[in-house]
């Protein structure tokens, strides 16, 4: 199975694999592959980057997910999601309210 791998830099170690069934015959025209992703998903990860394209077939493990999870979504929906680990979102939470804070009194 062929995906494609996005990261939105909004998101700091957010990414999300999209299905590509029929690569490398689905390359003929340009199409747009994040429009598998629900409309309100898509507009809260602001801008993607391409990161890579990847056979799972080929790839024995992936660094933070389980394969068999990402291939059965991928099956299911079309995309998976891979979250950052909680110890990122924490961070990524604390930064956003102190920048709010810092804000509201400037």
């Amino acid at each position: 199975m062929h995906c494609d791998i996005y990261k939105f830099p909004k998101h700091s170690e957010m990414y999300v694999y999209i299905a590509r069934p029929d690569y490398p015959n689905d390359t003929d025209e340009i199409k747009d592959w994040l429009g598998v992703l629900p409309k309100e998903l898509r507009q809260s990860l602001g801008e993607a980057k391409f990161l890579m394209h990847l056979d799972l077939a080929e790839t024995k493990r992936l660094a933070r997910v389980d394969i068999h999870e990402v291939m059965a979504k991928l099956d299911a929906q079309g995309y998976f999601v891979q979250t950052p680990p909680s110890d990122v979102l924490l961070a990524q939470a604390q930064a956003r309210m102190k920048e709010s804070q810092d804000n509201r009194y400037d």
